[in-house]
């Protein structure tokens, strides 16, 4: 009975992550905590706490070390505290990812009730963009983005994005032993989502949407390369009559995107006035005052909106550097970016051949996703934020959990 129960309520509790993501950081903080809770009590009942034995959770738990030292020699100490103190939620999330993975048979399951989610979330990006309000009336005050449910947030885009590559991935695992019809279906599933990125406006996004897609097509063989060939161009003549047929997206996309690279003096007028570029020049001054260990976690604000330094140092003043290398460099200097980059790739990168070779194609897309996270020049938002860490770890977590080649329960000396 009591195993009964567990699983139906961490079934249950897995089922509402995304809406929870939508609801606000509270929510999802709400959400996780019960999972772990959860898990905690669990393992405890059960006489299962054996997890010393994982590599991965010890490296993770030296994360966690050095965070609590970032912000022990941060410029505000009670600034970045709630977020490295409270990483230890997303090192329990993952154990209890794996541990409810490896306790519980086809507890996948939830993913279901992520497709509905996202599909309905998906449709309401759609009645948006076409009537300029969603289902609730909500419409963006600072721009024509799309925002759907967020209201005052501009990251329906980014949200998709931490989705889209597992469950298009997850659904291509279902149709393994299917016609081509449905494997085809899904294609079309996956080309119904990137559109959906595209119409929020978030350039950024999109493009990693496209990059995205592209490579996990690559290694997508259950089709042939004719049929991808033809997908591709069937994509691009969609995109090319979404182009022309939309003056917002000839704005995000020419007027302020292809425009620039037909002139040398408009990319050096676009670098002079891009604010992005201006943030990035802060960014680095940041990270040469504070070479070896940076600000600190959530300081970069501390530091850039501080009026003295501001004038001194002729500052952008910002919440974060809005790229996640540069993130890195001024919040953690160089030997905390090495430390943290050097984990998180190890960790990522290590299980990619068994990926590869086993043809997970779940697993897969989330590995496709945390490779996006650190695509290189691109815009993105805080990486250790509530919002993007959620994604990030939902993705890590059933990267790892998923497979019994690569769950910290199944294979407790080698993971």
């Amino acid at each position: 009975m009591f195993e009964t129960r567990t699983h139906l309520f961490a079934f249950l509790l897995f089922s509402v992550i995304p809406v929870s993501i939508v609801a606000g950081p509270a929510v999802s903080l709400i959400i996780i905590l019960l999972i772990n809770l959860l898990f905690i009590f669990s393992i405890i009942k059960n006489k299962e706490i054996n997890l010393c034995y994982s590599q991965t959770v010890k490296l993770l738990f030296f994360i966690y070390i050095y965070l609590i030292f970032n912000s022990l020699i941060s410029l505000d100490l009670y600034m970045g505290a709630s977020r490295n103190f409270g990483f230890l939620r997303f090192i329990i999330f993952f154990i209890a990812m794996n541990y409810f993975f490896y306790k519980y048979k086809n507890f996948n399951n939830f993913l279901y009730a992520w497709i509905v989610i996202l599909i309905l979330f998906v449709v309401d990006v759609y009645i948006e963009a076409i009537l300029g309000k969603n289902i609730l009336g909500y419409s963006s005050k600072l721009s024509e983005r799309v925002v759907s449910f967020f209201k005052d947030e501009q990251i329906a885009g980014s949200f998709i994005n931490g989705f889209i590559f597992l469950l298009v991935g997850f659904l291509h695992n279902f149709t393994k032993s299917k016609s081509k019809n449905y494997k085809i279906a899904v294609i079309l599933f996956s080309v119904f989502f990137l559109i959906a990125i595209i119409l929020t406006g978030e350039r950024s996004n999109s493009i990693k949407a496209m990059l995205g897609f592209l490579v996990f097509y690559f290694f997508y063989d259950e089709i042939s390369p004719k049929k991808k060939l033809f997908s591709i161009i069937g994509l691009i003549g969609i995109l090319f009559i979404m182009y022309n047929s939309s003056n917002f997206l000839k704005l995000r996309y020419e007027g302020q995107l292809f425009n620039l690279i037909s002139s040398k003096e408009k990319i050096i007028n676009f670098y002079n006035k891009n604010i992005y570029f201006d943030i990035q020049r802060t960014s680095i001054i940041v990270f040469k005052s504070y070479p070896l260990f940076g600000v600190g976690n959530k300081n970069f604000r501390v530091e850039t909106c501080d009026e003295q330094k501001n004038v001194k140092y002729n500052y952008i003043c910002q919440t974060h550097p809005h790229q996640i290398y540069f993130e890195f460099l001024a919040e953690h200097g160089i030997i905390g970016t090495v430390f943290l980059l050097g984990i998180l790739f190890f960790l990522v990168f290590r299980i990619l051949r068994t990926i590869i070779f086993s043809k997970n194609y779940l697993q897969l897309g989330c590995f496709i996703y945390i490779l996006l996270v650190f695509t290189p020049i691109l815009p993105s938002g805080a990486f250790f934020s509530q919002f993007n860490a959620n994604l990030f770890w939902i993705n890590f977590s059933i990267l790892y959990a998923l497979s019994k080649n690569t769950n910290i329960f199944f294979n407790k000396q080698k993971i």
